[in-house]
């Protein structure tokens, strides 16, 4: 009967165990799981740019940014971005790695 219960006490520790916090995984070369590849640059963009550019890219108040890759690269646009340009406010998306996301997005964009 001891046995019977330190194993299903054991089962019952590692279940919970296994579960963890909200810590990012590591994958067996180092890097994090929370990469740009996991975030959605289009979402991004829909949540935060899409009032003024257009949900497709074609410009409202803001320029349109259908062919904004051909016109500046991925840097150029992650600076315009994070530091605002015309009338443009910086930090329309606050974080870094949704910034860079949607900058190599737009950058595809020829």
């Amino acid at each position: 009967m001891k046995k019977w219960m330190m194993a299903i006490g054991l089962g019952a520790m590692l279940t919970l165990g296994a579960c963890g916090g909200d810590e990012e995984e590591t994958t067996s070369n180092g890097d994090t799981g929370s990469t740009t590849a996991s975030v959605d640059a289009e979402a991004v963009y829909a949540q935060n740019c899409a009032a003024c550019h257009g949900a497709n890219l074609e410009g409202m108040s803001g320029p349109a940014l259908t062919d904004v890759g051909a016109r500046l690269s991925a840097e150029d646009i992650e600076n315009i971005i994070r530091n605002g340009q015309g009338a443009m406010p910086a930090n329309v998306i606050e974080k870094d790695e949704e910034i860079t996301a949607v900058a190599a997005w737009l950058a595809e964009k020829k």
